[in-house]
């Protein structure tokens, strides 16, 4: 991302699924305060025309951590609608840096050790770990590399399961204790808009596992929002 950006430099705008309040305007605070460089603005994907500016470039990003289609193909119905020259980038994963926050919210909750390197003799405090999506099977298949780069920051198997949808939970750790894996845990790899407000408390309950909190505003999420803005001024 460059330092400084001249005055005509496209807005960088957030897309938001569902409200536009809470952990999106959080995120939101985070790139301003990270990219003062940046205008940036937030709306919600039902808002997004009206958001998008009049005769300047912008860069839409969705607050995704997968390319889920349906909210993508209403994001560029409302840029078509525009008649501006908005560009919408794709989701902010599969990405290292998704795994290493999703990693951290572990960490948070004592779920996983809190550097890999340093502590690599000291046993895990879980044996398996399942990466909670929302979305159906797509989801699912959308976030397995997501779940392949957790499982090698780790070192523990990780199964990606769907937290809104069946076969869902119960299913992947179903699997994971008969491979021998008795503690469990969820990792969402959610913004945390896209679940209901109990559904991740629910999933853990019936599986008997803990949770990380949602990724939410975590630093990773609005460096993976500026990066994927910086992408778009590179090309």
């Amino acid at each position: 991302m460059p330092t400084s950006l001249p005055p005509d430099a496209p807005v960088l705008v957030l897309a938001a699924p569902g409200d536009a309040s809470g952990v999106a305007a959080e995120i939101a605070a985070v790139v301003r305060v990270d990219n003062p460089q940046i205008e940036v603005r937030l709306a919600t994907v039902a808002d997004l025309t009206g958001s998008l500016p009049s005769g300047r470039d912008a860069v839409v990003v969705p607050l995704l951590t997968w390319d889920d289609p349906a909210v993508l193909a209403e994001i560029d119905k409302a840029v078509a609608a525009a008649g501006t020259g908005a560009v919408v980038t794709e989701a902010l994963g599969p990405h290292p840096l998704l795994a290493e926050a999703l990693h951290i919210r572990l960490a948070e909750k004592g779920l996983a050790r809190a550097d890999r390197v340093r502590l690599l003799n000291v046993s895990s405090p879980v044996d398996a770990v399942i990466l909670g999506t929302a979305g159906g099977a797509r989801a699912v298949q959308a976030v397995q590399a997501t779940a392949v780069l957790l499982a090698s920051r780790l070192t523990l198997p990780v199964v990606a399961a769907s937290l809104d949808s069946e076969p869902g939970v119960s299913v992947a750790a179903q699997r994971l204790r008969a491979a021998g894996a008795e503690r469990l845990a969820i990792a969402p790899c959610v913004i945390g808009h896209e679940l209901a407000p109990d559904a991740l408390e629910r999933a853990a309950a019936e599986i008997e596992a803990g949770h990380a909190e949602p990724l939410g505003a975590h630093g990773a999420i609005a460096e993976l929002v500026a990066r994927a803005y910086g992408s778009q001024l590179a090309t």
